[in-house]
């Protein structure tokens, strides 16, 4: 019974020493048939696995480097990397069965940089070298690291570029200076030169706008000239109409006192005459009728002499047999 006691503490006490926890940003590697395996369990025998951290190592790089013409720049980046899922078996052939492969493949990754930027440098000149163009380059050069390394660059950034000679580096400034202050100077003449335009158009739009304003009120007072004149010519028109129909009413009047004699003493022209006979005793009155009709005047003008003759006639009788 002790024995058997015994050999149970034995075997916990191996397991107590011998499993480990894995923690969450940590992979356990082990060696199988087919090659580089993970395990999956969360704990692990510590002297049969590897264990190499996900977390993302970063490094900050500076490298010498000449332009062209042999001068001396220096140039400082910084380089994140973390080990590839896909590329294990290249990360341990790098960096080694040891829990530090991924600060060791990181090493061999920068050296690489450091040639790559030299390589890249020595073929331009001074005033051609920028961040951006550096950056690129390395970009697709570190593309490689998955393959080559087993690393996966999670980041790359220049941070300068410095010029070891001070005299040419005060040379680059003033030229960049220079190339400001003309850009400057030439963006405010742009501008300039903008607002001008801008102006010009704007005064051609309201000129054109006030134009046709202009032909607006021209055209308006076209057409109430148009309407007033053709308000005129209607009344024109209804005037003649009117002076027709009062000629033909009077043609028509004439025609019923020449065919009827006796109604001229109806007429208020007879009447006014009678009137002004009762006034005037004494008077002599004189009717004169005209009209385009001669032989119809001298036939009206004829009977209403007569009519009236007689009517003075008996009007002058009256006061005698009084």
């Amino acid at each position: 019974m002790y024995p058997l006691i015994g050999l149970v503490v034995l075997v916990i006490i191996y397991l107590l020493y011998e499993y480990r926890l894995r923690k969450p940003d940590q992979i356990a590697l082990f060696e199988s048939k087919a090659g580089i395996a993970i395990r999956k369990a969360r704990f692990y025998p510590r002297h049969f696995s590897l264990v190499l951290p996900r977390a993302i190592h970063s490094a900050q790089i500076s490298t010498d480097a000449t332009a062209k013409g042999n001068l001396d720049i220096k140039v400082r980046l910084t380089i994140s990397v973390t080990l590839s899922m896909d590329n294990l078996e290249t990360l341990i052939k790098v960096g080694g069965w040891s829990n530090s492969a991924v600060e060791k493949a990181a090493d061999e990754l920068e050296t690489m940089v450091h040639g790559f930027v030299r390589e890249f440098t020595e073929r331009l000149g001074i005033e051609d070298l920028s961040s951006v163009e550096i950056y690129k380059y390395l970009t697709e050069k570190t593309r490689m690291s998955k393959a080559n390394f087993g690393l996966e660059v999670i980041s790359l950034s220049i941070q300068s570029i410095e010029i070891l000679d001070t005299k040419i580096a005060d040379a680059i400034r003033q030229q960049e200076s220079a190339r400001i202050l003309e850009q400057t100077e030439t963006l405010d003449q742009r501008g300039r030169l903008a607002a001008a335009r801008s102006k010009f158009e704007a005064d051609e739009q309201i000129a054109l706008l006030e134009n046709r304003l202009e032909l607006k009120k021209y055209d308006l007072k076209k057409a109430e000239v148009e309407k007033e004149a053709e308000i005129s010519k209607k009344r024109v028109e209804e005037e003649l109409k009117r002076k027709n129909m009062q000629l033909e009413y009077e043609k028509n009047e004439l025609e019923l006192l020449r065919n009827n004699p006796e109604l001229l003493i109806l007429t208020p022209q007879a009447a006014r005459l009678a009137e002004a006979s009762q006034a005037l005793r004494n008077a002599k009155t004189v009717v004169s009728l005209s009209s385009k009709d001669n032989s119809l005047g001298s036939d009206l003008a004829n009977a209403l002499q007569g009519l009236l003759r007689n009517y003075l006639a008996s009007g002058s009788r009256k006061p005698k047999e009084k």
